[in-house]
């Protein structure tokens, strides 16, 4: 199999239960890096919170992160498109959810700002290690702010989002990405930001051709990335609906998935 450029989701795909790279993914990823394949993070996780695994495969290159709303170099902190949430609609999405009694996450400048500390701020630092901020009123801040943040995402840990998630497609579809990612967060960001537009723009920019992608992945938020790339794998672990768009299917993030895909199309192992 030709491949030029990997793209690797995080959690559930790469990662295993403990959020931790396996020895054999790590062996089998840096053996396709030494084989000249650019290695590229696509995920759902902030800058500041993938930078970490970036750092532990050596991997000084542009990050995919926030679903393709921030790519990033690693190295040097360059930002290569960042397409942020309109304020305004940003404005209403959180006044809609502090109406309905939902928790939600804001991002700005790479930095999570909450109203309150929660079980689902405690849930999400048991995924997330970044630091969280409280800041009161959501609202009142960003309008005080009145900045564009990059990401929001609506936590509920019932898993009780089509209602809603129906209301804000209706809503802002025009504008927006809405989708679940995992079973408790309701992603939202621009329109142009996901992860496969993210990796058209990187595809673009570094002259490879979809057909020499590589993409990996387990979610809802995968989804285009899947279908953009040449090849388009899912985990065993991943919806029906992503594996019935994957080209293949490998085992399961708990049992390096990723590495077994490698070793089997790409190293020849």
């Amino acid at each position: 199999m030709k491949c030029k450029l990997l793209a690797l989701d995080l959690d559930d795909t790469l990662l295993d239960n403990d959020s931790k790279i396996s020895p054999r993914n790590m062996a089998a990823i840096r053996k396709a890096a030494a084989k000249g394949i650019m290695i590229v993070i696509a995920t759902g996780r902030m800058f500041r919170s993938a930078l970490p695994y970036a750092r532990e495969l050596e991997v000084d290159l542009p990050l995919i992160t926030y679903h393709g709303a921030l790519i990033k170099k690693a190295d040097s902190n360059e930002v290569l498109r960042h397409c942020p949430v309109p304020l305004d609609a940003a404005l209403e999405i959180l006044e809609l959810s502090e109406e309905k009694g939902f928790h939600l996450n804001l991002y700005c400048h790479d930095r999570l700002f909450v109203a309150e500390e929660n079980e689902s701020t405690h849930y999400y630092r048991t995924i997330a290690s970044v630091p969280v901020e409280l800041v009161g009123n959501l609202t009142r801040f960003l309008l005080k702010e009145r900045t564009e943040p990059t990401k929001l995402s609506i936590i509920n840990l019932d898993g009780r989002f089509a209602e809603l998630q129906q209301l804000l497609q209706e809503r802002y579809s025009s504008q927006l990405s809405i989708l679940q990612s995992r079973p408790y967060f309701l992603e939202i960001t621009c329109k142009e930001a996901t992860k496969g537009q993210a990796l058209k723009f990187l595809s673009e920019k570094e002259g490879i051709s979809a057909e020499e992608i590589v993409a990996i992945g387990d979610s809802y938020n995968d989804l285009d990335m899947l279908q953009f790339a040449g090849t388009g794998v899912a985990v065993a672990n991943a919806p029906q609906e992503v594996k019935n768009a994957a080209d293949v299917i490998t085992r399961a993030a708990a049992e390096d998935g990723v590495a077994v895909f490698l070793e089997e199309y790409v190293l020849g192992v």
